[in-house]
């Protein structure tokens, strides 16, 4: 199954809180918004910091806030800087690292697959989702996501 790690959920929630509100927030206040524990929130944070996704900033008025405008971060970005490559098979390009390679008959399709969630990833902005969860009134459909995500793989 793909699954993003926990790390990479939190990461789209504090980019997509800070998406939504102007200024900066801290790691406390989005940790507590959202019912994270703030160790992980702030390490989070600090990560995408040093990915260039975020800016911090100490002192009384300081917080995290977007390095960059919403609508130039992709949720590929983010995912990546937190879980590494997108993938959906262990196996790779190099041939010495599985012996099933030059056999293998599901190789190609699941690369395809891979490559076209990777796409509707990089295709939809932080901005996006922020705008996507705004317009989330209560009693919306909470299966709504997932058919916009089929809607996006076949696309």
């Amino acid at each position: 199954m793909l699954r993003l790690s926990k790390k990479a959920d939190y990461a789209l929630i504090a980019m997509a809180h800070l998406a939504q509100q102007p200024g900066s927030a801290s790691a406390r206040e989005i940790a507590e918004t959202y019912d994270i524990p703030m160790e992980l929130m702030a390490k989070v944070l600090q990560r995408l910091v040093r990915r260039g996704l975020l800016a911090s900033q100490q002192g009384a008025r300081g917080g995290y806030r977007l390095s960059q405008a919403a609508e130039s971060i992709s949720l590929a970005d983010v995912i990546q800087a937190i879980d590494g490559p997108v993938s959906v098979t262990a196996c790779s390009s190099d041939a010495d690292c599985c012996g099933q390679y030059e056999k293998c008959n599901v190789r190609d399709p699941l690369w395809r697959i891979s490559s076209i969630i990777l796409s509707a990833l990089a295709g939809t902005s932080v901005s996006e989702l922020a705008g996507d969860l705004a317009d989330s009134a209560p009693g919306a459909d909470p299966r709504e996501p997932a058919r916009l995500a089929q809607a996006a793989i076949r696309a």
